[in-house]
């Protein structure tokens, strides 16, 4: 058994990269790779500075990833994958992740995080649907698991447009 209090959370490195990658594919399977959350990770890559992993004992068990986007002219960060190790699953790693990468993201002057998930499990860290049809993500998408988070006041008010790769610092 572990407690929160053990893990340690550090930003994402170089030599991560395996570990996450065997995380995602334990949470996820293969069938990963046809979400409509994959096809953007594809169009550009995740930002290591606002990226992190959970590390218990110098073993990573889980990790979260920020990719910069744009939704029309929007600026944002697409969050994911958000994987933990099956074994630390509901104690408050994968919560501590999204809380660390969107203080990170919002520290940095990013306006805008959006995912595709569920609901009941973001809506607490302040996550909301978007308005349906609002965001175009390249492929389907059930429209109740997109979901945004304002780290600005105001930020998803008139969102809208297909999601497209942005280098981060520029819209």
């Amino acid at each position: 058994m572990f407690s929160l209090a053990d893990v340690r959370f550090l930003p994402e490195q170089p030599h991560h990269a395996a570990a996450i990658e065997a995380i995602a594919d334990e949470a996820f399977g293969p069938g990963r790779f046809s979400r409509a959350a994959e096809r953007v990770r594809e169009m550009a890559p995740h930002d290591p500075s606002l990226s992190f992993v959970a590390e218990l004992e110098g073993v990573v068990i889980g990790s979260v990833r920020l990719t910069p986007i744009r939704i029309g002219t929007t600026p944002a960060l697409m969050l994911g994958p958000l994987a933990v190790r099956p074994a630390y699953k509901n104690k408050g790693a994968g919560k501590a992740l999204m809380r660390l990468a969107a203080d990170a993201a919002r520290d940095t002057g990013e306006r805008l995080i959006v995912l595709v998930g569920d609901p009941p499990y973001y809506a607490p860290l302040g996550y909301r649907s978007l308005p349906p049809g609002s965001v175009i993500m390249p492929g389907p998408v059930d429209p109740r698991r997109l979901l945004g988070l304002e780290l600005q006041e105001g930020a998803l008010e008139g969102i809208g447009g297909a999601v497209k790769a942005r280098r981060r610092g520029l819209p």
